[in-house]
């Protein structure tokens, strides 16, 4: 299965051809999603994000008389198969690919995972697993049993769009594999009691998908009308006084690639989560770039420096942004060789 992107790599030991391509995708994911109650106020959230793991501490308080019951879901991003499958999977676990760990005042939750495949908006579900095939649309062990089929079900299998065959020389000649191009739609739920007048603690952690490429690639000239500079200042408010600490670092001021950097980026979908009632009362942000000699940026309101490596924004009666997610983007110094 691919894993994360190999990070270390150094620029210097690519061709300029391959920059392009050695990208990895990531998925975003965000925090809890509530069914929408006007009984219960969050207080105050407390969000931690860095390339190991994102950590959510919400408090609730239920302003009403009358236990609330509530259902709670987190949504996973949709994972899509394709020929060039190249996404960040956190983990290896397919029924727990983010590794997520939710607590309800202290006591674990036991969620139920919801899985559903679709093809041209088609529901494929029942048919994948009747054939003994698995929902996720990656990894050797889907391809394998894809390749195993008979040929009438392959032949099934690409009429509705689930499959395309992938030809390939690995060196032992010309070989077909059924490549997944299903989306995978997947969510946990689980029923939450917020008892009256009462406040409430849930604490919700999991490992992020963290793409990225091997060199920095928004100091670039705009080609193909696309402009790196201002794309990247729009996602991730890469102000000047950014641009020029990396300027700076260019071991050729010929050559826009040759900063002495990797990417990463992570995405927080925090638009979803709205369901609540009123603002919320006390927001807290941390991001952390991981290593002092790494850069980072986002967008953020009176962000402050408070370590070494770590960021900090707060807010009062905050609702997150519905046209903006919060994307971070982490550059990583390497070492000389």
């Amino acid at each position: 299965m691919l894993t994360r992107l190999g990070l270390s790599l150094l620029l210097a030991a690519l061709p300029a051809s391959a920059m392009a391509n050695d990208s990895m995708a990531q998925l975003g994911a965000g925090g809890l999603s509530f069914i929408t109650n006007d009984k219960v106020q969050m207080l105050s959230e407390d969000l931690s994000i860095s390339a190991e793991e994102v950590k959510v501490v919400y408090e609730f308080k239920n302003s009403s008389d009358e236990d609330q019951h509530t259902l709670v879901a987190f949504p996973l991003p949709d994972i899509t198969g394709s020929g060039d499958f190249i996404v960040s999977i956190p983990t290896e676990d397919p029924q727990n690919i983010f590794g997520f760990e939710t607590t309800f005042n202290g006591k674990p939750v036991e969620a139920t995972l919801h899985q559903y495949v679709f093809a041209f908006g088609i529901d494929q579900t029942d048919y994948l697993k009747g054939l003994g095939i698995p929902l996720t649309p990656y990894g050797q062990d889907t391809i394998d049993k894809l390749n195993a089929l008979p040929e009438v079900d392959k032949n099934e299998l690409m009429h509705r769009g689930l499959v395309i065959p992938m030809e390939y020389d690995a060196g032992q000649g010309w070989q077909t594999d059924m490549t997944p191009v299903w989306t995978l739609k997947s969510t946990y739920s689980w029923e939450a009691d917020f008892k009256a007048g009462a406040m409430a603690e849930v604490v919700h952690t999991y490992k992020p998908s963290v793409g990225g490429t091997v060199a920095v690639t928004f100091l670039s000239e705009p080609y193909d009308d696309y402009d790196p500079a201002s794309e990247y200042q729009k996602k991730y408010c890469t102000d000047e006084s950014f641009i020029k600490a990396v300027r700076k670092t260019l071991t050729s001021s010929d050559d826009p690639y040759s900063a002495p950097f990797t990417e990463s980026w992570i995405s927080y979908i925090w638009s979803t989560g709205n369901n609540w009632s009123g603002p919320i009362g006390k927001f807290h942000l941390t991001v952390d770039k991981g290593a002092p000699e790494n850069l980072v940026s986002f967008c953020g309101t009176d962000v402050r420096k408070t370590g070494p490596t770590t960021f900090e924004m707060t807010a009062t009666d905050f609702y997150p942004p519905y046209n903006h997610e919060l994307e971070i983007l982490i550059l990583n110094r390497q070492k000389p060789q």
